[in-house]
């Protein structure tokens, strides 16, 4: 049977078009079938070249076929990618060699359901975020966890994320870090009017609600990973939990999770153990 593997990357971006070529040029020499952008069925591997929105765009082919990903950062940060563009000789010797060990993240199956009954489903790999529909007003929402109810405020939005979306969008709205082996899922509030408006953490059997409350008849969008658009109604409840289906990336060295925030993020790291900024 032959080998095939499923590159996509950024065809904005000329870089990663003239990466994509070189990556392609390099897989058919090995003998392997390069399927570019399209389906992932029948693939062994998802290859990306691009940024962070690439990945997560190819992320909704791999997973929808059980396929591992693997990324190849030619973006700005790049959090899910595994590899940066000088290291693509080693990238596609990998790949061919099947050099790679295989990483299951969690994911969120995202439903919201309208006062009329009527049901939108979607899910995420980072977070589904619940904003305000029309820009000058803000969201009016009451928060549960497993049946009851929280607390209820006008906010900008809610993030409900996984530990991988814990660096994304919740990350900026000051949630905290949870390493991608922590099952659990997170909720965090975005300039939230209450007092009792603090990130959570909770386990990953957890369902977590946000009401939509009917308050001069408000909407509200539910964005899952910033792609995938729901509108819902005033008077809509979204219901997130663990998602039946991960997403699995492709790996290609044990670096803890560590030193890939400091590597994103270029943290300061001065002192620890003796490191020293200078002479």
């Amino acid at each position: 049977m032959s080998r095939r593997i499923l590159v996509v990357t950024h065809e904005g971006r000329p870089e990663a078009v003239r990466a994509a070529d070189r990556v392609c040029d390099d897989l058919a020499r090995h003998g392997i079938e390069v399927v570019r952008d399209g389906s992932a069925d029948g693939a062994e591997l998802v290859m990306v070249l691009g940024g962070d929105g690439t990945i997560l765009r190819a992320a909704e082919l791999a997973r929808e076929h059980d396929v591992p990903l693997l990324g190849i950062n030619l973006g700005h940060v790049g959090f899910l990618a595994e590899a940066e563009p000088e290291a693509l000789p080693d990238v596609v010797e990998r790949a061919v060699a099947r050099d790679y060990h295989v990483e299951e993240r969690m994911t969120i199956d995202v439903v919201a359901t309208a006062p009329d009954g009527t049901r939108q489903h979607g899910w995420a790999i980072n977070e589904a975020a619940v904003e305000k529909g029309e820009r000058a007003r803000m969201v009016e929402a009451t928060i549960g966890v497993d049946g009851r109810g929280l607390s209820s405020f006008g906010c900008d939005g809610i993030v409900l994320a996984t530990p991988t979306g814990s660096t994304a969008y919740a990350f900026s709205g000051g949630g905290p870090v949870v390493w991608p082996d922590v099952e659990a899922l997170l909720v965090v509030p975005i300039a939230a009017h209450a007092l009792f408006a603090r990130p959570m953490v909770v386990g990953p059997r957890s369902v977590l609600e946000v009401e939509v409350l009917p308050y001069e008849n408000k909407h509200a969008v539910v964005w899952c990973d910033g792609r995938r658009r729901m509108d819902v109604v005033a008077g809509s409840r979204i219901t997130v939990c663990r998602g039946a289906q991960p997403v699995r990336l492709a790996r290609l060295t044990e670096v803890p999770f560590s030193g890939r925030l400091v590597a994103k993020f270029n943290l300061p790291v001065q002192g620890w153990r003796g490191v020293r900024t200078r002479p």
